[in-house]
């Protein structure tokens, strides 16, 4: 029977570029798929761009764009990255897509008619600075079961726990640094503690359709306390406006949180998929064959493993089969992360010359089904490259290939001898091993099993030595059949590495003047035929080239970046910081200088009975409206510099970045309410 298969990745969320983690990500779920597909397996392989919440609407609002406008721009970058590592998804799609707006709607009807949906007033974090209700990555603190810091406004990334951001200890505002207040509004909660949902979700996650350690993991939050309660709480599914994202209906500046809208995206990009070839996803869904399988991350296994399967169920939807999740990867031990200082950009990769399958090998080695992390050593991966795939796997064709196409027109002889065929057989006899490995997802496994076949064709082509045989009378059969053995060897080992290697497998297919190859194919000897000319397949890894990788992208070792995009200034004494005079003043009148783009007309109070002139450059970032009336910080005593428009008494103080065409925006420093005109700053 053919196995029908529904494979999806986790979807990137559409703020940046992709990195190093998305590409593993990516590589592995691949490799599956050709693999399932060389077995004969029917997959429909998709994603798509997360595109709704808070961090796109606020980043696109700084670069002065809609949050439409900033997700294209993203996503219109994808293409070079997927098909410059081979990643074969059969649909690219969108979560602002018109599919997953209204299977968002669906589903959360379909939960609120099975009473599984909540209204309830709650108090939740307002900044007091931006003036708005803060997302719950924009809020930070210390984790409330294991007190880890710098822990987001949901879940712990340390403890894997989920909580409400007001169960945070010492929270603070991402957005200004502000202690946030609690204010009250009126949310929509799934209701993920209900008894059906706790029963359901025991079984669906101990059942096998989880790795034991994400099982076990997952078992803890089931654990009941002196009052039988879960760690299982209700999970809140809205936000408030303003918020990029699909509105509630019937809610009226309400909007579902990104996390409920997000992996409805899998169901969307297949829905579109399936539209264009005439399909029904409903009748597609409904096969009773169909595995639905998840490749993830360590880092969101609760909404994967919890709100996903019951949102699925309690709308009457098919379960995923299998969620196969995986570790990061990292450099030095640390995950991989530009903000850290610790990232490799996949296009500089590229870019450099790296080839694409020189880190899908790489990757593949190191992979396994468990959930651990992966380490990215340059050293290792220049010795794995040249010594595997250069040095053991691609000479093989090397060393017989030209005694083919010269000596004996490119046919390859029928009768390969008894040796030959012992050798052959051996490694046709480990296909079935290499296909489980395959499989089970242990692809570290698979390739060192088909190395030390490759070890096993040179310990034959050592001991015949062509080169030796094609200089001798009266030894052309022999050189004809150990070459011949040489070439079948290398065609068999191709299609173990296919999976890992397409575009190369392609290459050695038309070499070998044959057509796409299954894994069927290394069961059947080529037999008597004739193959094309031999052209070079895959060179060797240049060091420096791996140097500049990490020069361009990071070092081996984490540096953080400087603050603010520079060093901090030379170290003063509190008499030299005594001599600047800061003070409180009230902005009295703002007003655009007419001649000047950048500059500002403030007139301000310091409390000093009379009112002083200050021209300031922020005309990009404030309007003078915004301005009038506001308190801020200014340079007092600073000596009144005469300008082309007039006389400016003092400087008010802004903060910006270093590099402001990368990151864009200036912020007036504004004093917290309760502060006075004249105050001195100390």
């Amino acid at each position: 029977m053919t196995r029908k298969l529904f494979v999806t990745t986790a979807l990137p969320y559409a703020n940046a570029a992709f990195h190093i983690g998305h590409m593993m990500e990516y590589i592995q779920a691949d490799i599956w798929v050709r693999f399932q597909r060389m077995r004969g397996a029917e997959v429909n392989f998709v994603c798509a761009d997360d595109a709704h919440g808070a961090p796109i609407m606020i980043a696109a609002e700084k670069a002065g764009k809609t949050p439409q406008a900033f997700v294209a721009e993203i996503a219109a970058g994808r293409k070079a990255y997927l098909d410059g590592f081979h990643i074969g998804f059969d649909n690219w799609h969108s979560t602002d897509a018109p599919e997953n707006h209204a299977l968002a709607r669906e589903i959360y009807l379909a939960l609120r008619k099975n009473e599984l949906i909540d209204v309830r007033t709650i108090e939740q974090f307002f900044d007091p600075v931006k003036g708005m209700f803060l997302p719950d990555r924009y809020i930070k603190g210390e984790c409330p079961r294991c007190g880890a810091k710098d822990q987001y406004g949901d879940n712990c990334e340390v403890c894997g726990a989920v909580y409400q951001p007001t169960e945070l200890r010492n929270p603070y505002s991402v957005l200004s640094g502000a202690k946030p207040e609690l204010r009250t509004s009126e949310h929509y909660f799934f209701r993920l503690s209900d008894p059906r949902c706790v029963e359901y979700l025991k079984n669906w996650t101990q059942d096998g359709k989880l790795q034991s350690e994400v099982a076990n993991k997952v078992k803890e939050w089931f654990a009941e306390d002196a009052d039988g309660k879960t760690q299982l709480g209700d999970w809140d599914i809205s936000r408030d406006a303003p918020y990029f994202g699909i509105e509630i209906p019937d809610a009226p500046g309400k909007f579902f949180y990104v996390w409920l809208d997000a992996p409805i995206g899998y169901l969307a990009s297949l829905k579109h998929l399936l539209a264009r070839r005439g399909q029904s996803m409903e009748a597609y869904l409904a096969d009773p064959e169909l595995r639905q399988v998840h490749f993830i991350g360590k880092d969101i296994v609760t909404f994967h493993t919890l709100f996903w399967p019951a949102m699925l169920h309690f709308s009457g939807r098919k379960v995923p089969n299998n969620v196969y999740v995986h570790g990061f990867i990292t450099v030095g031990g640390d995950k991989m992360s530009k903000s850290r200082g610790t990232g490799i950009s996949p296009l500089r990769y590229l870019e450099l010359g790296l080839d694409a399958q020189w880190l899908r090998y790489y990757i593949a080695a190191k992979l396994n089904a468990r959930v651990e992390d992966i380490e990215f050593n340059p050293e290792d991966f220049i010795a794995r490259v040249n010594a595997d795939l250069v040095g053991k796997y691609v000479n093989i064709a090397s060393r017989a290939a030209g005694f083919i196409g010269k000596r004996f027109k490119g046919m390859l002889s029928r009768d390969l001898g008894v040796e030959g065929r012992v050798l052959l057989d051996g490694l046709r006899a480990h296909g079935p091993a290499i296909v489980q490995l395959y499989d089970d997802r242990e692809y570290g496994k698979a390739v060192r099993e088909i190395m030390l076949l490759a070890d096993r064709v040179n310990e034959y082509v050592d001991q015949h030595k062509p080169w030796e045989l094609a200089k001798q009378k009266g030894q052309e059969q022999a050189l004809h059949d150990v070459c011949s053995v040489c070439i079948e060897a290398f065609r068999v080992l191709t299609i173990y590495l296919k999976p890992i290697l397409p575009a190369l497998a392609a290459q050695v297919e038309a070499f070998l003047q044959v057509g796409p190859m299954a894994f069927a194919d290394a069961q059947r000897a080529l037999g008597a035929h004739r193959i094309g000319e031999f052209k070079h397949l895959m060179q060797r890894v240049d060091p420096a080239q791996v140097e500049a990788l990490f020069a361009a992208g990071a070092a081996a070792e984490p540096v953080a970046p400087p603050p603010g995009g520079e060093e901090l200034a030379a170290e003063i004494g509190i008499d030299d910081f005594a001599k600047v005079d800061l003070r409180i003043a009230k902005i009295v009148a703002a007003e655009r200088v007419d001649g000047s783009t950048k500059l500002l007309k403030l007139t301000l109070d310091v409390g000093e009975g009379r009112t002083r002139q200050v021209f300031s450059g922020i005309a990009s970032a404030y309007a003078p409206e915004q301005l009038a009336g506001k308190l801020t910080v200014m340079v007092a005593n600073l000596a009144p510099r005469k300008m082309k428009f007039g006389v400016s008494e003092g400087m008010v103080l802004a903060a910006s970045h270093a590099d402001e065409k990368a990151h864009p925006g200036l912020y007036v420093l504004e004093p917290w309410p309760g502060a006075q005109p004249g105050l001195r700053v100390r």
